[in-house]
């Protein structure tokens, strides 16, 4: 217990006896000095004294998919700037080459009387049942960030996926590409199928909506240089003079393989990517691609978490953001005339 309590006044910046008088329920010590104590013994993963574990921590848990794909850590940065300036401490959770995974760092965090979790790409699912079902009986505040799947009742953060779609579609018809083909998230994933319905919209606004012909154009893989790599060939053989990608590592995937096939980035294909991550204006071609409005996204889920912490229901709709299409040099005029 003295150890304890000496690692908690040191990161506190006050004496021992200060932070005992406030683990001991002292009502004439500072709000400043008795935040500060309990913040420490949530950041020591000491637990709190029984009457004090009511109260909301400072702790927030950003769960994170991985940190391969670059736009995770973009909005991981945002997120944590955002929260530190509200007296916030974020806590990176997130699934490692090892084996750790969200569910047992959502474990962790909820010992310590997390005050709300953010899942950024992710959802309760990726939580496992036993721990969304903890965060629900607990009433835990939690914004779910572009989320991988349908969560009726939880406040939302994502983009417009199908209006995305639909702009970057236009983008590529006003140069003259009329097979054009997409790479998808996995089958299920919420983002990948709004994007989906975008193309099915832009197909039924220029008459017939998609037909069977149509749907050999669109394949599905995992988020990585890897998935769109493997995606791209059977889309080749139907055809396809452009290729609009769910993310910027499908498209520098898709990038990849057309050039192991001889092919031209964009004299023979255009792509497109989404996301805007960091370094894609460096890319050989720079890639085309739609941005995400990252820190207005961040934003409004660290206000929606807060709102919630101070205790406000929290939003039932989804507060959705435009992206914006960045032209640059992987897309161009078709250099042959595809099929209809």
């Amino acid at each position: 217990m003295k150890k304890r309590l000496s690692q908690v006044a040191e990161f506190a910046g006050v004496s021992e006896t200060t932070a005992r008088r406030v683990l001991n329920g002292a009502t004439d010590v500072a709000p400043a000095t008795r935040d500060a104590v309990l913040t420490a013994m949530d950041v020591c993963g000491f637990e709190r004294p029984r009457e004090l574990r009511q109260e909301r921590a400072a702790l927030v848990g950003l769960v994170v998919p991985d940190l391969q794909n670059p736009i995770f850590p973009a909005f991981t940065e945002a997120l944590a700037g955002l929260l530190n300036k509200r007296g916030l401490i974020p806590v990176l959770c997130t699934r490692t080459a090892d084996g750790v995974s969200e569910a047992h760092y959502i474990d962790m965090i909820l010992k310590q009387n997390v005050g709300g979790i953010i899942f950024v790409g992710a959802s309760y699912a990726d939580a496992g049942p036993e721990q969304g079902r903890a965060l629900r009986e607990r009433r835990i505040p939690v914004v779910l960030l572009n989320a991988a799947d349908e969560n009726l009742g939880v406040a939302q953060v994502s983009v417009d996926d199908a209006a995305s779609a639909e702009q970057v579609l236009n983008h590529l018809a006003a140069m003259g590409h009329e097979r054009i083909g997409m790479i998808l998230g996995p089958v299920g994933h919420v983002p990948s199928a709004r994007k989906l319905a975008g193309y099915e919209r832009f197909h039924g606004r220029r008459g017939g909506g998609l037909p069977d012909g149509r749907r050999k154009l669109v394949a599905h893989g995992l988020f990585s240089m890897e998935g769109g790599a493997t995606a791209l060939p059977r889309l080749l053989a139907e055809g396809v003079t452009a290729v609009v990608c769910a993310s910027d590592a499908l498209a520098l995937g898709a990038i990849r393989a057309a050039r192991r096939q001889g092919l031209r980035v964009p004299e023979d294909l255009s792509v497109v990517g989404f996301d805007d991550s960091p370094y894609m204006v460096a890319t050989d071609p720079p890639l085309t691609t739609a941005r995400q409005p990252v820190h207005a996204m961040a934003a409004a889920a660290v206000a929606s978490l807060a709102a919630q912490m101070k205790g406000h229901a929290p939003a039932g709709e989804s507060m959705m953001f435009d992206t914006e299409l960045i032209v640059r040099s992987s897309t161009a005029p078709p250099a042959r005339t595809g099929g209809g």
